[in-house]
């Protein structure tokens, strides 16, 4: 694993008050006289030199006046101060924070390089919570729990297992990071619908052509789109939310899709986008999905799910697939009603007319899109 180099930082800082005792001293002074000299009592000047009170404008025009050099200089020294016992503090609070580590995918985060690489130790366990706070773009672990712990609420699961607010938040914030980046219009339903049907007609298309329409179709649509790597731990392959009321955004794994899993996936999370978001308070909601549950009590999954299904392949046609038996049967009807035809194996194998080990397997296409997405 590589490690970055931790920089130099010395864990004790001097105030700057040492540097006037010293020029004090070198100059036979006792802190009475000096406060004389300066119009401070000695109480002031004691709380001066023991790093008790700040240097201001003022205490440094007098010092300047008094014992030499500059302003500026003397401005500096306290301003250094002040960060270096600032660092001080920070490295002191984020060491009373470490068991929040215990709650986030830090090795998920690191193999994606969120967070920096490190070792996961005593020692490195501070400057991993700063970056774990830099990465969810949070001031505490209390405003992180306040915040992804919040949005809980929010959460519609397609399993039980999707529990784990840490990799689910941090799966999401990946997703939230691609999206800050996009710009385009409003959400408008009309061209997203429009858009739907055009990006249908791309699934027999190879991820490298399929793609760079599928984005221009949905960012003139208004909707978000972007593809992050799988935490595990998190269950999700895919969601729709909406973050503001008028950016929805469909986000969806790459973690090892056969072609058919990934356009049903994408279909199903464009259903909730365009079915469930009548009122401020669906657009609250967070649809987590995994295509590999078996099965989900939430109807709105179940609304996901036939939307999906209909839209891939129509009701109209849908009543001759128990027909399809042999691989060239399965081509036709898929080239004939303008889809490729893994979707049409999955659909078979989801009804139940069609075993999930078949020699008809080889229909399918695994890829990795978004490979190139940033290009």
């Amino acid at each position: 694993m590589t490690e970055l180099s931790a920089p130099f930082a010395p864990d004790w800082v001097l105030p700057p008050g040492e540097s006037i005792l010293d020029i004090a001293e070198e100059r036979g002074w006792t802190q009475g006289e000096l406060a004389q000299r300066l119009g401070y009592s000695e109480k002031h000047i004691s709380q001066l030199i023991n790093g008790k009170v700040p240097i201001t404008v003022d205490a440094a025009q007098r010092l300047e006046r008094v014992l030499g050099s500059t302003m500026n200089f003397w401005l500096t020294l306290e301003a250094n101060y002040q960060k270096h016992k600032a660092r001080l503090e920070v490295a002191e609070r984020h060491a009373g924070w470490v068991s929040w580590l215990d709650e986030l995918p830090l090795k998920d985060l690191m193999r994606c390089g969120a967070i920096p690489k490190q070792r996961v130790d005593a020692q490195h366990k501070p400057a991993l919570v700063e970056a774990c706070l830099r990465f969810f773009g949070v001031a505490s672990p209390e405003e992180w729990r306040a915040l992804y712990g919040g949005m809980q609420v929010a959460f519609r699961r397609s399993r039980a297992e999707q529990s784990d607010v840490g990799a689910i938040s941090a799966w999401l914030r990946l997703g939230e990071q691609q999206a800050e980046k996009l710009d385009g219009p409003k959400y408008d339903r009309t061209r997203f619908e429009k858009a739907l049907r055009s990006i249908r007609g791309l699934t027999t298309e190879a991820h490298e052509v399929f793609e760079p329409q599928m984005r221009k179709h949905l960012h003139d649509a208004g909707v978000l789109f972007v593809m992050v790597p799988a935490i595990p731990r998190a269950h999700v392959s895919g969601v729709a939310r909406w973050l503001g009321p008028t950016r929805p955004l469909i986000q969806l794994s790459l973690y090892g899709k056969s072609n058919d899993k990934f356009w049903f996936s994408f279909f199903h999370e464009a259903a909730h986008i365009l079915l469930h978001a009548g009122s401020k308070e669906d657009r609250k909601s967070v649809f987590l999905d995994d295509p590999n549950a078996a099965h989900t009590d939430d109807p709105r999954e179940h609304e996901a799910n036939e939307w999906a299904g209909n839209w891939l392949i129509p009701p109209q046609h849908a009543a001759r697939l128990p027909a399809l038996r042999s691989a060239a049967e399965i081509e036709a009807f898929a080239q004939e009603i303008g889809i490729h035809p893994a979707i049409v194996l999955g659909r078979l194998q989801h009804d139940g007319h069609v075993p999930y080990a078949s020699a008809l397997n080889g229909l399918r296409v695994s890829f990795q899109p978004g490979e190139a997405q940033d290009a």
